[in-house]
């Protein structure tokens, strides 16, 4: 499905304006020639992650080339109520699901005739009960299952087999109760072994709650609907963001210059798919250092936590395996001095040896044998 390590999925009831998010989103695709992937599945879409620290770095060291991070989205096919018991393209969903790192789901917030709604009505609270109502019944046929065989295998006295029963005695019944598997009160060495269970209710979870212009929005009359969904997101700890896909679809054919004319015409002043993919950029745990040059200046993506050679190794093996050390300055100390040398001169770039855990905007050099 996917050749690159992190995806996330987007999913949605028909009708909600998944596909016409995924266009707009895949508008903003880059350039695959940069990137280390084989083929590319039409449903996946490469985007580029908007970001103001490398559009700097690559001014100030007047590089011929700006290369981005980026996030993968895969278009997942729309779930219908009853897909845990093989409904619709159910067991294809599931899988699909599976293979992800994350989950994107559209959540329609509008109000609109032409555009019918499975449900006969809009209420976006109800759209993702169903979906996640979906997703907890296919978890827990899965863990229930596990659970009974590591109960029996747990006799043997193996630790990691007991600590996996022990995990899912804690999911299980919250499963059950109806609730995602992430809410389960675990701790940190239980949550690494939840991890391996692959459970599809495990996997960070972001709400593109999406508007459109000139009908109603759920949000804006201020009514039941909104208070429950604003609930429902409060008790499930959810992130959100708000989009509105078909304007951002539209804006797809629009000049850059031009757009902020048209945003201020359909009245949806912000650029909602940049925070939306800045946001599913953190929701996957992910963080960017960059290298800059003549050359290119590059954001370079690592998972929060890495290490100076972890990150090294993301540019070069080398540079993990024959690591020495790092020069590292935060990217506006760096603006701030003007150059690399200069920054040297001041005494502003830092030394870092292999302990160093790498910071979301640190400029590095690699130093190794």
């Amino acid at each position: 499905m996917s050749s690159s390590k992190l995806a996330i999925g987007i999913v949605g009831l028909p009708n909600v304006g998944k596909s016409t998010l995924f266009n707009a989103l895949t508008r903003k695709g880059v350039l695959i020639a940069n990137y280390p992937f084989a083929t590319i599945d039409p449903s996946v879409g490469v985007v580029a992650v908007p970001d103001h620290r490398l559009d700097a770095l690559t001014k100030m060291s007047n590089s011929a080339k700006r290369v981005p991070a980026i996030v993968e989205f895969v278009d997942i096919a729309g779930l219908v109520k009853g897909a845990s018991e093989g409904e619709g393209l159910g067991n294809q969903f599931l899988s699909h699901i599976r293979e992800v790192d994350a989950i994107l789901e559209v959540v329609r917030i509008f109000d609109d005739e032409d555009i019918h709604h499975v449900a006969g009505s809009v209420d976006p609270r109800y759209d993702m009960e169903i979906i996640d109502l979906e997703l907890i019944a296919a978890d827990r046929e899965s863990a229930e299952k596990r659970l009974e065989r590591l109960e029996r295998d747990a006799k043997g006295g193996d630790t990691e087999v007991i600590a996996e029963r022990d995990v899912l005695r804690k999911i299980v019944p919250t499963l059950k109760n109806g609730k995602p598997a992430r809410t389960a009160e675990l701790d940190e060495k239980e949550m690494h072994a939840a991890k391996g269970l692959h459970l599809l209710t495990m996997k960070p979870i972001l709400y593109a709650l999406n508007r459109k212009s000139g009908v109603v929005n759920v949000d804006a009359e201020g009514s039941e609907r909104w208070r429950q969904l604003q609930q429902y997101l409060e008790d499930q700890g959810a992130q959100y963001v708000f989009v509105d896909a078909g304007v951002e679809n539209e804006l797809g054919d629009v000049h850059d210059d031009e757009r902020a004319d048209f945003r201020r015409e359909l009245g949806v002043a912000e650029d909602g798919l940049d925070a939306l993919i800045k946001a599913s950029y953190r929701l996957l745990d992910l963080i960017s250092f960059f290298t800059t040059g003549p050359t290119e200046s590059r954001a370079w993506t690592v998972r929060r936590g890495s290490t100076a050679p972890e990150a090294g190794a993301v540019i070069h093996t080398d540079f993990r395996d024959k690591f020495i050390r790092a020069e590292t300055i935060v990217w506006d100390k760096l603006l701030e001095a003007g150059s690399w040398g200069k920054a040297r001169e001041k005494g502003t770039l830092r030394t870092e040896g292999k302990e160093y855990v790498v910071q979301d905007g640190d400029v590095m050099e690699f130093l190794h044998n």
